[in-house]
């Protein structure tokens, strides 16, 4: 058996400019939405991930057929099944986004349990009780959940909570409804608006994408359109916390750092300099920097539970203690043990982790336990003494184009390579 580490040789400060990413939590969702189209669609600035590629797999084994080349995806329309295999839901965690455009186009869809990171419950309860109000039956057979309806109609849908899924889920379903759909405490992530503009170029009718409010007015079709997809503001945070951890200046471009505001006063917080011209993020940071008080996950625009494992790896040495609440998922702390690994002093309770600062992290050999985690590990090692092995890397490679190649034309030093099990 063999399996791929990442060697990172820290203690090099970070400098250049890079071209962030396009948004993974973006460009999964539009491919989704390509399944409303009645014609060919093609989405740019895809990034190249293992999860595209199994949003790929999931459309072809569904009739549709997706190419994706570079950074292009190209979707064109065909007839086929309603059913996902469970080894394409296992693949990736975000697989319940088929759930709405699949009823929305075909009336039908059958689904089981997705897979992804253990992050904790994401109930699929949410997705189906949505979809029940839209007027679709839904049983449970042989392991399988099977959805079905003659039609779905407009309805009003308050949220217990604004999941980005379910938010997501509901405006593609609804889009092709009979009647207006009213969504309430809906998600207000950008990636929401992003969606929302996708399909409405379509052809859609949607109004109050990124409110509390989203109101659907369903129409008859939609049409395909070419459509870019937005930058990844949690990869741009990824590389601005690396340059925080190692020191060094640096400047993401082809950001919006609009959506990044909750990230961004944190770093400046903690003693980073930041400044923005347009779609340019430059980072300047002398180290030492001071630890925060306390922290919160929360829905946006509050700062995102995707940036916390990020922040705890830049203030794993900082001066002074602060405190993390994770309010999002039950179990995101999982690499803090890593972290613990690299000589950091980090105490957890339920959902709250105590940091408390030390002068610097050493390399050692830890493990990536789900993608964020994976990103944090590599920040920290960016900015540890000696060499850190990571491994978990099909983790990174979920939500990362080419990590290994960014973090290096930064000045880092990291090497990917394939390793005998044995070795272990």
């Amino acid at each position: 058996m063999a399996e791929e580490i990442l060697r990172i040789t820290g203690g090099r400060k970070l400098s250049g400019d890079i071209t962030v990413q396009g948004a993974k939590n973006s460009a999964l969702p539009l491919m989704a939405g390509a399944m409303l189209c009645d014609s060919r669609t093609v989405l740019h600035n895809v990034p190249a991930l293992t999860d595209v590629y199994a949003a790929s797999r999931i459309l072809n084994r569904l009739g549709f057929r997706c190419s994706v080349s570079g950074h292009t995806a190209v979707i064109m329309p065909g007839e086929g099944g309603t059913e996902i295999p469970d080894e394409e839901m296992r693949a990736m965690r975000s697989s319940v986004m088929f759930l709405g455009p699949m009823l929305g186009s075909r009336k039908r869809c059958v689904i089981t349990m997705p897979g992804g990171c253990e992050l904790g419950p994401r109930p699929i309860d949410l997705h189906l009780d949505a979809m029940r109000q839209l007027g679709v039956q839904i049983r449970e057979q042989q392991g399988r959940i099977v959805c079905q309806a003659e039609r779905l109609h407009g309805t009003r849908i308050p949220l217990p909570f604004p999941s980005v899924g379910v938010t997501e889920n509901v405006i593609m379903a609804a889009v092709l409804a009979e009647g207006e759909t009213v969504l309430t405490n809906a998600a207000r992530e950008p990636e929401i608006t992003d969606l929302a503009n996708f399909l409405i170029q379509c052809g859609a009718k949607i109004t109050g994408a990124g409110e509390g409010t989203v109101v659907i007015s369903g129409v008859k079709k939609l049409s395909g359109t070419e459509y870019s997809v937005m930058p990844d503001r949690i990869a741009a945070f990824t590389w601005l916390c690396a340059a925080a951890s190692a020191g060094g200046t640096v400047c993401i471009r082809g950001t919006e750092p609009k959506d990044m505001e909750s990230c961004l006063s944190l770093l400046t917080a903690a003693g980073c300099r930041i400044g923005i011209c347009r779609d340019r993020i430059y980072l300047d940071c002398t180290r030492p920097l001071r630890n925060l008080r306390y922290i919160r996950t929360m829905p946006y625009p509050g700062f995102p539970t995707d940036a916390q494992a990020l922040i705890t790896a830049v203030l794993a040495t900082s001066e002074g203690a602060g405190l993390i609440e994770e309010t999002v998922f039950e179990s995101r702390f999982k690499h803090v043990g890593e972290l613990l690994r690299m000589g950091a002093d980090i105490r957890v309770s339920g959902r709250t982790a105590v940091i408390y600062g030390v002068p610097c992290l050493h390399g050692a050999e830890v493990e990536a336990m789900d993608l964020r985690g994976g990103a944090a590990l590599a920040a920290a090692a960016a900015g540890a003494e000696g060499e850190t092995v990571l491994r978990g890397l099909s983790h990174l490679d979920r939500g990362y184009d080419h990590f290994a190649e960014t973090f290096n034309s930064l000045g880092g030093s990291a090497l990917r390579r394939t390793i005998s099990t044995a070795v272990r």
